[in-house]
């Protein structure tokens, strides 16, 4: 499918497939082996998919030079480091984070349904992209999920509470709960109110960011993205104040000094590339308690609080998750969207990659 006529501001829209092979080309081309393309193209349209651009397509704007530069090392595999049984260390030597993780949460769903209870530690990896694909791979296998995310290898992004320059990053946590006669419910942000690559996205579309998200280089509050890529630099902000700050640092703690992949701080920022490290903690439902009564009260709290009648200009209320869905839905059939900025990028990175560019 070629992209459809621009809208008036100049977004395109693609069919999933088309994307996906675009993602899969360029990857080839960068010197990804098969496994590799796949796992990246496949990740990164779904996030799309799934509405979060920020993790979508785009990315490989950053991978495609870390590719060729050795950032990200392609044809490394996770290895097992130490295992205890029930707890796994991963260390992935900065292979494909797609690939390393999906096989980490493999053997952490297997360790759980032996154990009851798998802890994975997954550390010095590139990008593992949107967190949620873990916590539905997991879901998917009957397991409840719970993952702690930081990310370093580049310049913090987001302040402290009470602070004006960065020094954190947008450290995601993840939680999963497996389907009942609902789909799975997924809790799956960013400790900063919104993900860099929003930033990224806003900038292109010529758009502004949201109130609180962003603080100029001053301090002070604003709602223009190019702040974060001026000089001297903006940040982002924790959401909820010092409530999101707070679980930021547990997660730089959880994911980088636990896991022993490496925290924020001052010497953490010399590769200026994405660097994850994540605790994943994965449960068998059926270790703890009676799998039916589980769904029962699982489906009980989500259709009590789906009930709430919505508050004035709101359609309805969602759960966990279900934003996603809808938006899965909507895009599969209408296509996903990409910024002319955006798609003109990608075209040069693909050349750079080694293809020829696409219109």
């Amino acid at each position: 499918m070629d992209a459809a006529t621009p809208s008036a501001d100049g977004t395109l829209r693609f069919a999933p497939d088309r994307l996906r092979a675009f993602a899969h080309a360029v990857c080839t081309a960068a010197g990804c082996d098969p496994e590799e393309a796949k796992a990246i193209a496949g990740h990164l349209v779904e996030a799309n998919l799934a509405g979060h651009d920020s993790h979508g397509i785009a990315m490989l704007l950053d991978y495609v030079p870390a590719m060729r530069d050795g950032r990200l090392r392609l044809g490394r595999r996770g290895q097992v480091v130490r295992d205890s049984g029930p707890v796994i260390v991963i260390d992935a030597g900065l292979g494909v984070g797609q690939v390393v993780a999906r096989e980490a949460m493999v053997l952490g769903i297997e360790r759980a349904r032996r154990h009851g209870v798998a802890l994975v530690a997954l550390r010095q990896t590139h990008h593992i992209g949107r967190i949620g694909a873990w916590a539905e791979q997991c879901a998917a296998a009957g397991c409840v999920s719970m993952h702690y995310v930081n990310v370093i290898g580049h310049r913090p992004y987001v302040a402290p509470f009470g602070g004006k320059e960065g020094r954190l990053a947008t450290n995601p946590v993840c939680i999963g709960l497996p389907a009942t006669d609902r789909p799975s419910i997924i809790l799956d942000m960013a400790t900063s109110k919104i993900a860099f690559g929003k930033v990224k996205v806003a900038r292109n579309k010529g758009s502004l960011t949201p109130d609180g998200a962003l603080i100029d280089a001053a301090g002070s509050p604003t709602n223009d993205p190019r702040v974060m890529f001026a000089d001297p630099v903006g940040a982002l902000l924790p959401f909820g104040e010092h409530k999101g700050y707070g679980l930021a640092v547990i997660c730089d703690l959880l994911a980088g000094a636990l896991v022993g992949g490496g925290t924020n701080g001052p010497e953490a920022h010399v590769s200026d590339t994405i660097i994850n490290n994540m605790l994943s903690i994965i449960i068998d439902p059926a270790a703890i308690t009676d799998v039916g009564a589980m769904r029962e009260k699982i489906d009980m709290l989500a259709g009590w609080v789906k009930g709430s009648p919505p508050r004035p200009g709101v359609e309805a209320v969602l759960v966990p998750g279900e934003p996603e869905r809808r938006m899965r839905a909507e895009r599969e059939r209408d296509g996903i969207p990409v910024d002319a900025n955006t798609w003109r990028q990608l075209q040069d990175v693909a050349k750079l990659a080694g293809l020829a560019a696409e219109s």
